[in-house]
């Protein structure tokens, strides 16, 4: 696909997502999240992608969706419009992120807001810039939290600070994001990158197989009895215990070295 709003490419197997209307502080059009719906099955079915960085262009991450932008025939006022809009734009980006047996990362440059803050969520691990922010601030516009906001918060830290954040809309910056459990860690800006990097690197060279099923296992777990959990690992264990990675893990332990993963 010719991309004109995201930036993609893969280095190292690592694929690299940039949302890239820096102009717009990477605000989500219709084009933007048509290109991020592609970028996602780009990096789904190239099968040397073993890990995914999700980034923004210029001074932010995600400023949200771009209420000014959305096309002509789209009416916020309109009940169907906005199912619509989120349902066939939105919701796939999210549910692709979450399902995909690869680990993403959100590498949040900048302010993550609304639409923005619920992308960084969806990722697996959340890097994020001293400078940068989270910001649930659709109750400010009116609107009612979305895009998995009242699914990933309540999870990550608890419905009744899930709702202070949800009902006030304040900015939570990257410090306080890591206190919470919202971020893995924040680091100076000119940092980001590298560190950014560095954990890409290390799952790409990891056995990939198992941390894809294991994402998985841990999405899962979240909505599922202890019973159904252990009936899923068993099975995930079932598909890897013939993969490269696995025999290679046990001669790296039988040896006494480091192993050397190929995701295969």
């Amino acid at each position: 696909m010719n991309f004109q709003t995201v930036q993609y490419s893969v280095k190292e197997s690592v694929a690299t997502v940039t949302m890239s209307r820096p102009e717009k502080y990477n605000a989500c059009n219709g084009q933007m999240l048509r290109e991020l719906q592609a970028a996602i099955h780009e990096a789904r079915k190239d099968k040397s992608v073993r890990a995914v960085i999700l980034t923004g262009a210029g001074k932010a991450f995600c400023s949200g969706a771009d209420l000014a932008d959305l096309g002509d025939d789209f009416d916020l006022r309109n009940p169907f419009d906005i199912r619509r809009w989120l349902n066939d734009l939105f919701h796939p980006i999210i549910l692709g992120i979450q399902e995909m047996e690869k680990p993403w990362i959100a590498s949040v440059n900048g302010p993550a807001v609304g639409a923005g803050c619920q992308l960084a969520l969806a990722c697996d691990l959340v890097l994020m810039a001293e400078e940068a922010y989270l910001c649930e601030i659709f109750n400010k516009r009116g609107l009612v939290v979305d895009l998995g906001g009242t699914y990933f918060l309540p999870r990550i830290i608890g419905p009744h600070k899930a709702k202070e954040l949800a009902f006030f809309g304040e900015k939570i910056a990257g410090k306080q994001c890591v206190e919470l459990g919202l971020a893995n860690r924040s680091v100076p800006l000119n940092q980001l990158a590298s560190i950014t990097s560095e954990w890409s690197q290390k799952l790409a060279q990891g056995a990939t197989r198992a941390i894809g099923l294991t994402k998985l296992g841990i999405n899962r777990g979240i909505q599922k009895s202890l019973e159904e959990t252990l009936i899923y690992e068993a099975q995930a264990q079932g598909l890897v215990a013939n993969t490269e990675d696995v025999l290679e893990g046990v001669r790296a332990f039988l040896e006494k070295r480091e192993p050397r993963f190929t995701g295969k």
